[in-house]
C-alpha cells in the first residue's frame, strides 16, 4: 500500500464505492479476501471426476483459480459485483412463460441471458469504469477486471463476499434477486473491509435437481457439465451424445431449467439497462427461421452477442438437433413439419461433418412419406 493510500479512510471509501457501483448499473457489490484454500479440495475433486468435460482450460490452470494472488500478483482484496439481467420487457409471469416454451417444439429457445448484448462486454466495461472512479479518489493502483474471462472462482468469491449463497444447482442465489444475474470481479492491491457472507436458504428443496432435463445435477452442489445442456450447446464442439439429444428438446443455446424451477427466482429483478433487451429472432424465433440464416447473417445478427463465439456451424448443429426433436413429436402441423424438413435438407451436405451427422440424425426422425 502506498503512503498516499494509507491516508485514505477505507471505511469511508467503501460506501462511496457502493454509490458509484449503483450509478454504473451494478446491482450489488461486495468484498472478500484472497484466501480460498478451503475451496481447493472441492475444485480438485470436481476436476478428478471429469465433470469439466472437454473444457480443458478448467484443468490446465490447476489451483490458480483458487489463488487470486497467483493469478494477479499483489492482489489483496476482491470487489465482487452482481448485475441483474432480466430485460425490461419481462412479463410478470415470466417463469411460467419461459417454462411453457419447452412444450412448443418448433420454437427455438435461447437462454434468457444470451438474448441481448454480450454480458462480458457490458459488465467488464462497468467494472473498469468503477476502477477509474476509485483511482480518481486514491490515485493509481494495481487492479484487474474479470467477467467469466479467466481462471477465477466467481461463485466462491461471490458467496464469500455476501452476494448470495451457493444453490444446489451450483449457481449463486440471492434472497433479493434469485439467480438471474451475472457475476464480475475487480481484483485490487489494497485492503477493503470484507462484507459478511450470508447463510444458505435452499433447505430441503431439490426442485432444480428434480427438473434438470438431463440429470446434470448429480447431487446437491454437484454439476456434471458433460450432461448440462448449457455445456453441450455452447462449450462442447463435437457431436452430442445421442442418448442426450432427445432430452435437449428445443433448447439451442444454453438452458434455464434449473433456474426456472427455483422458487427463489420469483424475486429475480428486472434490469433497467437496455443492453439485455432481446434481439430480433433470439426471443421468439422458430427453428426453421433461424436455420435459414447464412453464416454472414449469423455474424451480423450476433455481433456484440455472446452467441457469436460458438460460430455458425455449432449454431446449425444445435438447431438441427432441435429440429429432429420437434419432428419426433406429434405436436407439429403439416406446414411446420414440412418447413423443418426443408430446413434440414438444405444443410444435408454442409461442409462441417458434425453438422452433416446431426442433420442426418434429425432427418431420420421423419416418418416415411407415403
Amino acid at each position: 500500500m502506498t503512503a498516499q493510500r494509507t491516508q485514505i479512510d477505507l471505511l469511508e471509501l467503501w460506501p462511496q464505492i457502493q454509490i458509484w457501483a449503483r450509478e454504473l448499473g451494478l446491482s450489488q457489490i461486495g468484498v472478500t479476501g484472497i484466501d480460498l484454500s478451503s475451496a481447493e479440495p472441492g475444485l480438485q475433486a470436481w476436476l478428478t471426476a471429469g465433470f469439466h468435460g472437454s473444457m480443458g482450460y478448467m484443468q490446465s490452470h490447476g489451483m490458480k483459480r483458487a489463488r487470486p494472488a497467483e493469478l494477479v500478483p499483489g492482489t489483496v482484496s476482491v470487489i465482487t459485483a452482481r448485475m441483474d439481467y432480466l430485460p425490461q420487457s419481462t412479463q410478470p409471469d415470466w417463469v411460467a412463460h419461459e417454462t411453457a416454451r419447452s412444450a412448443q417444439p418448433g420454437e427455438a429457445v435461447v437462454s434468457v441471458y444470451a438474448r441481448g448484448r454480450d454480458y462480458h462486454k457490458v459488465l467488464r466495461s462497468r467494472l473498469q469504469k468503477l476502477q477509474e472512479r476509485i483511482a480518481q479518489a486514491i490515485g493509481p493502483f494495481g487492479h484487474r477486471v474479470f467477467t467469466d474471462s479467466a481462471p477465477v472462482l466467481e461463485a466462491e468469491l461471490a458467496t464469500r463476499s455476501g452476494l448470495g449463497w451457493r444453490g444446489k444447482h451450483t449457481l449463486v442465489l440471492s434472497r433479493e434477486a434469485g439467480s438471474m444475474f451475472f457475476l464480475g470481479e475487480l481484483f485490487v492491491d489494497f485492503a477493503l473491509p470484507e462484507s459478511p457472507a450470508v447463510s444458505g436458504h435452499c433447505g430441503q428443496c431439490t426442485a432444480c435437481m428434480d427438473l434438470c432435463p438431463t440429470g446434470a445435477i448429480v447431487g446437491p452442489y454437484q454439476l456434471d457439465a458433460r450432461r448440462c445442456i448449457s455445456y453441450l450447446t455452447i462449450e462442447h464442439a463435437g457431436p452430442i451424445d445421442e442418448a442426450l439429444r432427445p432430452l435437449i428438446g428445443n433448447r439451442i443455446y444454453g438452458c434455464d431449467d434449473c433456474q426456472l424451477a427455483c422458487p427463489w427466482n420469483k424475486f429475480a429483478q428486472v434490469s433497467p439497462l437496455p443492453d439485455w433487451q432481446p434481439r430480433d429472432g433470439l426471443s421468439a424465433g422458430s427453428i426453421a427461421q433461424l436455420m435459414a440464416w447464412s453464416e454472414a447473417e449469423f455474424l451480423r445478427r450476433t455481433e456484440g452477442s455472446a452467441i457469436r463465439r460458438i460460430g455458425h456451424a455449432r449454431w446449425l448443429r444445435n438447431l438441427a438437433l432441435a429440429a429432429g426433436n420437434a419432428l419426433a413429436t406429434d405436436a407439429l402441423n403439416a406446414a411446420e413439419r414440412q418447413s423443418l424438413r426443408q430446413a434440414l435438407r438444405e444443410h444435408a451436405v454442409h461442409p462441417d461433418p458434425v453438422v452433416q451427422e446431426q442433420v442426418a440424425w434429425s432427418l431420420a426422425k421423419l416418418p416415411p412419406v407415403l
